[in-house]
């Protein structure tokens, strides 16, 4: 889903920043102080989310100090709010990494807000992915950490960023990202091998959030565009275009419903209701990363869970 950040001004160092994104008006605030993997004297990085934060842990290792901004698992992602100390973590740290498209705009308000010196990596534009949609006359699909190849162009980035910060521990950090970048090769290899399974399958989505990974199994989106751009813009869905999205699975166009399971409302629900009667298969996804998981673990449940409904 697309953040975009409301900021309330402020007019002392001490005062709040409220950054709330506009795509829900019932959402509560996610956790916002974010989490953080502790340091002594290690490189300070501050990530959007802690699915980014996850990567840059994996590589860092014990030299790292990370600050997630969006870390609660459970809470809404729509909207948030951002306190003092996560203005202080931007301020101090060596390295931001946000994933950019649009998605986390908030980011760039806490960097100029801080007038942060740190090095700043922009995921979707390392991915070329916008470039890439801009040439099909096509929607950016800015949820690239979906996208295995985008993650293993940015852990080559973050352990440059890392090493000219800290060449000490250079070495380390790329161990580190061979390792990472071994175990992602891994969802590569295991899209590979499951697409010829997948391939053709028709599936309904209701964000574009999985995008990346139905691509990479071929598998065909035959949801109304109309659905998913207003379920992920937080806008009303024609009861038409409503309609046409539930017909989908009593008329068994499609073989599962890959849904965001953070983003509830009437529309959702229906069309949830209407896959389970039909005895579709419904998979979960997220946007954050859930308790007890971390990124390569949590990419091939997601990876095992919708290969499985759609060569089913």
């Amino acid at each position: 889903m697309r953040m975009v950040q409301s900021v309330a001004a402020a007019a002392a160092a001490s005062s709040l920043l409220l950054l709330a994104a506009c795509g829900s008006d019932d959402a509560s605030a996610a956790g916002a102080a974010g989490s953080s993997s502790s340091s002594s004297d290690g490189v300070s990085v501050v990530a959007s989310t802690n699915v980014y934060g996850d990567i840059v842990s994996a590589i860092g290792g014990d030299d790292v100090e990370v600050t997630s901004v969006i870390s609660d698992p459970s809470a809404d992602p729509h909207s948030y709010e951002a306190d003092t100390r996560t203005q202080l973590a931007v301020s101090d740290a060596d390295l931001v990494v946000a994933n950019g498209g649009g998605y986390d705009d908030f980011m760039q308000t806490l960097l100029s807000a801080s007038d942060s010196k740190a090095k700043v990596v922009d995921v979707v534009a390392l991915s070329g992915r916008e470039a890439e949609a801009q040439a099909a006359g096509e929607e950016l699909n800015e949820h690239v950490w979906y996208d295995f190849a985008t993650v293993l162009k940015l852990s080559d980035e973050i352990v440059s960023s890392l090493s000219a910060i800290d060449a000490a521990h250079a070495s380390d950090y790329a161990a580190n990202g061979a390792d990472f970048k071994e175990r992602v090769q891994g969802l590569i290899d295991g899209e590979a091998a499951d697409e010829p399974r997948t391939s053709g399958a028709g599936v309904a989505i209701t964000e574009p959030v999985p995008g990346y990974l139905l691509d990479a199994l071929g598998a065909e989106n035959r949801t109304p565009e109309e659905f998913s751009e207003a379920i992920e813009e937080g806008g009303d869905v024609a009861p038409a275009v409503l309609q046409e999205t539930v017909d989908l699975f009593s008329g068994g166009q499609v073989k599962a419903l890959v849904y965001n399971e953070q983003t509830t409302g009437p529309e959702t629900e229906q069309v949830l209701s209407a896959a389970k009667a039909a005895g579709v298969a419904v998979v979960p996804v997220t946007e954050t990363l859930p308790e007890g998981e971390d990124y390569v673990s949590w990419m091939q449940s997601n990876l095992d869970a919708v290969a499985a409904a759609l060569s089913s």
